[in-house]
């Protein structure tokens, strides 16, 4: 009798979590019992990171706290400033995040420290360190001066400023944020499953996210928005979109930015992100792409009912922000090590080697025949 296979573990449950959900009830996704949206609506990423790693919203003490702590773990060591400084120009940013991440795991004297506490204030040092190694490639990869994080700045405004100098409007700060949030966490994901496949052998922290970064780069996770903003550049202007949607349908090409294995009617998030992506559209007087996204998303769920994932709004968003199209998804990662760290807590919480079987389908027993009968 033959084996059932789950390719790809579709529809296998491998784990507990009390981290997110998606709550077909509400049709959203779920922090910690919160929809994603109401966050967006009445939080700063801060208090969403917060919540993530915590379980529960701060006070405002709490949240004081979180900040200040967070704001003095930002400044990196001179070994990790030089290392960036040495990286090939051409590098993808996901690489940097990567490499800046296995240094930091370097550098760290509790990387062999596998307790909670010990894990907390590693992630602390993470998450604050990772946007500003990323901030000062983004620099010299243009031949520009490194600018130094400002603790007097939010999270969000002070990414802005390390990497543009300046902080930009409210309402483009406030999409920034939503973003963040929108992207923080999402489940048993390709990058979370492998951060706590990592966990799962008792390896440290740094090597978790290292991992989890390596997955999310892929195409299929969070490089596409970067792809999102590829495909749109091919569109150039919307009087091509319909035409090209439509030929890119009827080659059966792959449009990237829509579906999603968890939402069959419609990722939840979309409906904020695009809200958004319009307000920045508004502040800096470009409709193009928000023109362009309105005529492919229609001929898509028309010709395929096949509804926008949030990297779909994402990508043009961070496009308008200024952001160069492959730091879209290391934007991502930034938010996202608050999730995958909450899932490395959670597994080392009630940790058991994840080790699945596969079904063997290769030779059957053969004999070595010496090298001089072959």
């Amino acid at each position: 009798m033959a084996e059932d296979i789950k390719k790809g573990l579709l529809g296998i449950v491998v784990d507990e979590t009390e981290v997110s959900k998606v709550m077909p009830e509400i049709n959203s996704l779920t922090y910690r019992g919160y929809a994603a949206q109401d966050l967006c609506a009445k939080c700063k990423f801060e208090e969403v990171a917060y919540l993530i790693l915590n379980g529960e919203l701060p006070s405002e003490k709490q949240l004081k706290n979180f900040e200040k702590v967070e704001r003095k773990e930002r400044n990196l060591s001179k070994t990790l400033l030089e290392s960036i400084k040495n990286f090939p120009k051409k590098s993808h940013p996901m690489d940097v995040a990567r490499t800046a991440v296995s240094i930091m795991g370097l550098e760290d004297k509790e990387t062999k420290d596998n307790s909670s506490e010990a894990n907390l204030r590693k992630v602390m040092r993470i998450f604050a360190k990772t946007p500003v190694a990323l901030a000062a490639f983004y620099r010299i990869r243009k031949g520009k001066k490194i600018i130094k994080p400002k603790s007097s700045l939010s999270f969000s405004e002070n990414f802005f400023y390390m990497c543009f100098g300046k902080v930009p409007e409210k309402e483009i700060v406030k999409a920034f944020d939503v973003s963040l949030i929108l992207y923080a966490e999402h489940s048993f994901n390709v990058s979370t499953f492998t951060a706590r496949t990592i966990t799962s052998s008792l390896s440290d922290i740094h090597g978790a996210i290292t991992g989890a970064i390596a997955s999310l780069k892929g195409p299929l996770h969070g490089g596409a928005n970067e792809e999102v903003m590829h495909m749109m550049n091919k569109i150039k202007k919307p009087e091509n979109a319909l035409n090209w949607i439509n030929n890119a349908l009827d080659q059966k090409a792959v449009v990237m930015g829509f579906g999603h294995r968890v939402y069959k009617s419609g990722d939840s998030r979309v409906p904020t992100m695009r809200e958004y992506f319009s307000k920045v559209a508004k502040v800096k007087k470009d409709k193009k792409f928000e023109k362009i996204y309105d005529i492919v998303e229609k001929v898509m769920i028309e010709r395929k009912n096949i509804h926008p994932n949030v990297d779909y709004p994402t990508g043009p968003t961070y496009h308008l922000m200024g952001f160069d199209t492959d730091f879209f998804t290391p934007i991502f990662v930034i938010s996202r090590i608050t999730g995958w760290s909450a899932h490395i807590l959670e597994q080392h919480a009630a940790n058991k080697l994840i080790r699945p079987l596969a079904s063997y389908k290769g030779s059957g027993y053969r004999k070595v025949v010496p090298l001089n009968q072959r």
